[in-house]
């Protein structure tokens, strides 16, 4: 039994295969449902400072551990695991509260065993063999970290079990499903855009190909940027949400004097995911209490008081986050904030949107460009653009994209499992070698 593992900086998803055909073959790759009606799980783990130690101290994984942390439990919580290996930090022990201390490594190990197990429970039967998925550079620029990177997530594999393990290349897994459709060679732009970062591959595809294990030498170039789905959230937020609650308010004029804007960096807090929880804390609400006379209008100071005494912050990120969604799908939404005030809602267009958003998706549309001037292909060289990732389904991004390369057709993959799915591809060509 073997199993394909898409452990990705933001959300995983792990592929077994499917039961026997009628002549005793498999009869391909399913993903397992790793939460109740969820085949991908965001890669998070929540450590609990209370609670009894069952194989390692008391943790949640997944949508579980992102919950503990937004209900404000005590813990520790850690996302984006991914990006520590390859750095100095792996080896190192940190605080997760109640006493206890984790090495970075077993928090990846912890959540591979997590995964390991949720496979094995649906596949009825150990699993020892693991394809799993690396991106291009772990550490851009710097290839004795880059191997590092891949030896810590291997030794975490093993950590829990994994006795075989063979790694492919996320873009080149992306880029399987394309190819499984095609007859002819094609030079394909992969645009993987998540919550993150936004990433790009320009790997060669085809039946000639296909036949291949080894597949480095079919890309042609990576690139990517920093920018993805949270910071086009966050931008959403502070356009349309928090001018509401006083962001970019002025306060009275006294005196004669003008005006001054309303301190703000408490409004960029509220729209960093990361951050919200730290509003909370007693000394800055009751230094946020004592601001109310900052306020000409006393509304905002009302509704902001309102979000940070009933831990209302990740509440307004995710309406801001769905406002998004909805205008990328319709133009135009209608924001309801009446959780916090009655009948309190804001409108969202898509020329509101596009404002916000603009500086963000040019920057994302220069690297997909980059990418190609790093292959020494002229974007008409670009047969076909293949969609990954959540943030691909932002309309206005895609087109922008599209734009840059008027004559690439367009793909689009399973925004959130296409890498999972063509790691499976690939897991079945390499086990399935005997």
């Amino acid at each position: 039994m073997y199993c394909a593992i898409d452990f990705g900086t933001s959300n995983s998803a792990v592929a077994i295969p499917e039961g026997p055909d009628a002549h005793g073959a498999s009869a391909g790759m399913r993903l397992v449902e790793l939460e109740p009606g969820q085949t991908t799980m965001p890669t998070a783990v929540f450590y609990f400072v209370e609670g009894p130690e069952n194989d390692g101290p008391p943790r949640a994984f997944g949508r579980a551990a992102v919950a503990a942390y937004v209900d404000g439990l005590d813990g520790r919580l850690m996302r984006s695991m991914k990006s520590i290996l390859g750095s100095s930090l792996i080896e190192q022990t940190t605080d997760v509260g109640g006493g206890r201390g984790v090495k970075y490594l077993d928090v990846v190990a912890g959540y591979l065993r997590h995964l390991k197990r949720r496979a094995e429970a649906a596949a009825g039967a150990p699993i020892d063999r693991a394809v799993l998925g690396r991106p291009v550079f772990f550490v851009d620029d710097d290839p004795v970290r880059d191997v590092q990177a891949q030896a810590a997530l291997e030794a975490a594999a093993r950590q829990v079990g994994f006795a075989d393990i063979h790694f492919q290349y996320e873009p080149i897994a992306a880029a399987f499903d394309h190819e499984r459709s095609i007859d002819h060679e094609e030079v394909v732009l992969v645009a993987d855009i998540g919550g993150g970062t936004s990433d790009f591959s320009i790997v060669r595809v085809g039946p000639q190909h296909a036949a291949k294990l080894e597949r480095k030498d079919d890309i042609l170039a990576n690139h990517g940027v920093h920018i993805a789905g949270t910071d086009f959230d966050r931008r959403i937020e502070l356009a349309a949400i928090l001018p509401e609650f006083g962001y970019g308010a002025y306060g009275p004029s006294i005196a004669g004097s003008t005006p001054r804007e309303v301190p703000s960096g408490v409004y960029f807090d509220l729209a960093t995911w990361h951050l919200i929880n730290t509003v909370y804390n007693p000394a800055r609400v009751a230094e946020l209490r004592s601001m109310r006379g900052f306020y000409a209008d006393p509304r905002h100071h009302d509704r902001l008081m309102t979000v940070v005494t009933e831990r209302l912050g990740h509440e307004l990120a995710a309406r801001a986050e769905g406002g998004k969604i909805a205008v990328a799908e319709g133009g135009h939404t209608r924001i309801d904030l009446s959780h916090v005030e009655y009948r309190l809602a804001v409108e969202l267009g898509e020329a509101q949107a596009v404002a916000a958003l603009d500086a963000d998706i040019e920057r994302i549309v220069d690297a997909a460009r980059e990418t190609a001037r790093q292959a020494g292909l002229a974007p008409q060289a670009i047969g076909a653009l293949y969609f990954t990732g959540g943030s691909t389904g932002l309309r206005l991004l895609a087109q922008r994209i599209a734009a840059a390369f008027p004559d690439a057709r367009i793909v689009r993959g399973d925004r959130f499992a296409s890498v999972a799915s063509g790691l499976a591809v690939f897991a079945q060509r390499w086990y399935g070698r005997a």
